[in-house]
């Protein structure tokens, strides 16, 4: 008999005529109606009923007594998709509610399997299992024995709580007991957050010791959470960890810390705070807050928090349009180097920026207005320059007003050439106190104006290639006048690509660059029709005089630059190559760096060079010259492979290493890493690191699967 469909009540309308808007639909190969009571369907048998969907091969309802009686293979799913249910034979009631199911599976999310020889339902949303075998992973003939499993007497699942409870619980690694819970109860994979312990991590230091890390996280309702992680190691150290997370209608936010004792500072309390959060304001406005303190300089590096030398705190709100920005912000630092005292650099900063894009008019091209105010202050009062000698008055505070106007059009000229007339004017007031130099208030106008020509050169060739060579001049005129300001903010100056035709390269205001000058430069580009690109620009700056505003270190000193040249490729299939270097007349290198990142299905590398002669003015006393290297490789579906490094060629000594081996399937995630920073201070010594992982899937670790077992047919 062909397939039918009985989309009127045929089954359970019969049962429930207080509820017949209730109405089933059953799909079968044979339909069969025996008495009065009995109907039998047979072959290839599917209800649908409430969201519920039920598959078995054979069904027999039975009116009188209200049950059905099925045979398998069985397949319940319940109407969230996220429960299913296997089993050889049930005995159900019409509402498939109640009843007993046996030789039969629970499965959670598609993750958790718990084997069960009978499941018990009942219409209170609860379910009982009775000798049961629960695991996510996956069992073969070639490898029955799961990674783990936990195996106890009875388990009971709450599905409106969405819990398990396991009685007479045992944790089994590969077949072996580890160890028994006479009661263990947890969330199950379709709970998002639930209050309990978190997976245990294990890690050791050479100047802490062995210790164990057993978080646990608490709920507390549906828009925050806490999490307090306890860590105590073999050489005294006992530290919590805090996690405080929160959710609001209009933004997020996050706070870390911890506190601790330990015999690396004897007697005193250790600990940091870092603090997160970003809201959404009136007027598409955004509010970012960031908080960072510590306790003492050494902290971060002692217990592998961040190895970041200097805190950085701000609270800031901002708004970014097509043609316009704003924002305000205020700026604490607290410095953690050795060669640094917190109360001689800027501890408090705060800045106001306006800047707006527009229109000209009859003028044509683009002009921009920009209006910005600073102020910053140091803790210490002294007007004189301490024994760090940075040349930099230990308590000077500066407050400072600049407003700056800018215009560039665009003119096309006969032969393709493009020529740009650009300007700008600026204007400052300084207020300087408690600074034997530099004490008062002072004004400062400046001015440049220029022409830029730039002459593109296309080609394409048969092959599909198109090759750009453009040549650019830019003849700049600003006046030459003696600086007589400090200069707090543009110290680093980059040379680049990006730089290498702008008017001012100073990053910040309380320097601008001075003096007539020609920036020239030519750039080649080849483009393949197979996706990958190639780039070489070369220049240099010429000056009318060494007005001495630039270090060494920076290629810009002297009437002639250092040469800038820079390459970039980009291959289009995951590998990507960055370089630049500045060198003087006699090829001698000034700066240099090159990056390199390789994305492939099971490669990824990323590795960089730095290369810069010292420089006292950028606070470099001594050559950078350092090499990093990150890498990561798959073996096999299962394995991945960590490594990573830096070392120093002027110290002739490595900086950090780092060595990491992580498994992840189906239903386990493992780690196990080894680092050894090499670094030392008055604060910090060399430290080793290891660290060890384990993430069970299926029980609320917050971790995602990997790729499961193959099981040969």
């Amino acid at each position: 008999m062909t397939r039918f469909l009985a989309l009127f009540a045929l089954i359970l309308a019969l049962a429930l005529p207080a509820r017949a808007q209730d109405l089933a639909t059953l799909v079968s190969d044979r339909l069969e109606i025996t008495g009065d009571t009995a109907l039998i369907a047979d072959g290839n048998v599917e209800v649908f009923f409430k969201g519920r969907k039920l598959t078995a091969s054979r069904i027999v309802y039975d009116q009188a007594t209200g049950r059905l009686e099925i045979i398998g293979p069985i397949t319940l799913t319940e109407a969230s998709g996220k429960i299913m249910i296997l089993a050889s034979q049930a005995e159900l009631d019409a509402d498939l509610n109640e009843g007993i199911l046996t030789s039969a599976k629970m499965v959670l999310n598609q993750q958790l399997t718990i084997a069960a020889e009978r499941i018990m339902r009942t219409g209170n949303g609860r379910t009982t299992l009775e000798t049961v075998a629960a695991s996510s992973c996956k069992v073969c003939k070639e490898h029955p024995i799961p990674l783990w499993e936990i195996r106890a007497r009875k388990v009971t699942h709450d599905e409106a709580q969405q819990e398990l409870t396991f009685d007479h619980a045992q944790m089994r690694l590969a077949g072996v007991p580890i160890f028994y819970i006479p009661r263990l109860r947890m969330p199950d994979p379709t709970k998002d957050r639930a209050t309990g312990f978190l997976m245990p991590s294990v890690r050791s230091t050479s100047e802490l010791g062995t210790g164990i890390k057993i978080p646990y996280f608490i709920a507390l309702g549906r828009s925050a959470d806490l999490t307090l992680t306890p860590y105590i190691t073999t050489k005294g150290s006992q530290t919590v960890d805090l996690r405080y997370r929160r959710v609001f209608a209009n933004g997020t936010i996050e706070m870390n810390g911890a506190i601790s004792r330990d015999s690396l500072v004897p007697g005193s309390t250790r600990g940091y705070l870092f603090v997160d959060a970003a809201f959404k304001l009136p007027l598409n406005f955004g509010l970012t807050v960031k908080g960072q303190t510590v306790t003492d300089p050494a902290y971060l590096l002692d217990y592998g928090i961040d190895t970041a030398d200097r805190l950085d705190s701000r609270i800031e709100a901002s708004r970014t349009r097509r043609n316009e920005h704003i924002s305000a912000r205020i700026i604490s630092f607290q410095t953690l180097r050795d060669s640094e005292d917190n109360t001689t650099i800027p501890s408090i900063i705060s800045d106001l920026t306006f800047h707006r894009r527009f229109s000209l008019g009859f003028l044509g091209g683009e002009g921009g207005l920009r209006f910005q105010t600073h102020n910053h202050v140091r803790t210490s009062s002294s007007p004189l320059d301490g024994a760090d000698s940075d040349t930099i008055a230990d308590g000077r505070d500066l407050a400072r007003i600049s407003a700056r106007i800018d215009w560039r059009r665009s003119i096309f000229l006969p032969g393709g050439i493009e020529g740009v007339v650009l300007g700008e004017a600026t204007a400052d007031a300084y207020r300087i106190s408690e600074d034997a130099v530099f004490n008062g208030k002072t004004t400062r106008s400046h001015g440049s104006v220029g022409v830029e020509l730039r002459w593109p050169w296309v080609k394409a060739t048969d092959s599909g290639v198109t090759h750009v060579i453009e040549p650019v001049a830019q003849f700049i005129w600003s006046p030459s006048n003696f600086e007589t300001l400090p200069n707090e903010d543009s110290v680093l100056v980059e040379f680049d690509e990006g730089g290498l035709f702008q008017l001012d390269r100073f990053p910040g205001s309380d320097a601008v660059e001075r003096g007539p000058r020609a920036n020239v430069g030519i750039s080649w580009t080849r483009y393949d029709p197979n996706g990958w690109t190639l780039g070489v620009v070369l220049g240099r700056v010429y000056r009318n005089a060494d007005l001495g505003q630039f270090g060494p270190g920076s290629g810009l000193a002297g009437q002639q630059s250092d040469w800038l040249a820079a390459l970039s490729l980009d291959t289009g299939d995951g590998l990507g190559l960055t370089a630049r270097a500045v060198f003087d007349q006699d090829l001698a290198l000034t700066k240099g760096e090159a990056r390199l990142s390789l994305v492939r299905p099971k490669t990824s590398l990323s590795g960089s060079i730095i290369w810069a002669v010292a420089d006292p003015t950028e606070n470099r006393p001594d050559p950078t010259q350092e090499f990093a290297l990150d890498a990561q490789r798959k073996f096999g579906p299962n394995w991945v492979g960590k490594l990573s490094g830096r070392y120093d060629f002027a110290a002739d000594a490595g900086t950090v290493a780092g060595l990491g081996v992580e498994y992840m399937n189906e239903c386990v995630r493992f780690g196990v890493s080894l680092s050894r920073r090499f670094t030392s201070s008055t604060s910090v010594t060399p430290t080793t690191d290891f660290a060890l992982s384990l993430d069970l899937i299926g029980f609320g670790s917050g971790a995602s699967g990997g790729p499961a077992r193959t099981c040969r047919q």
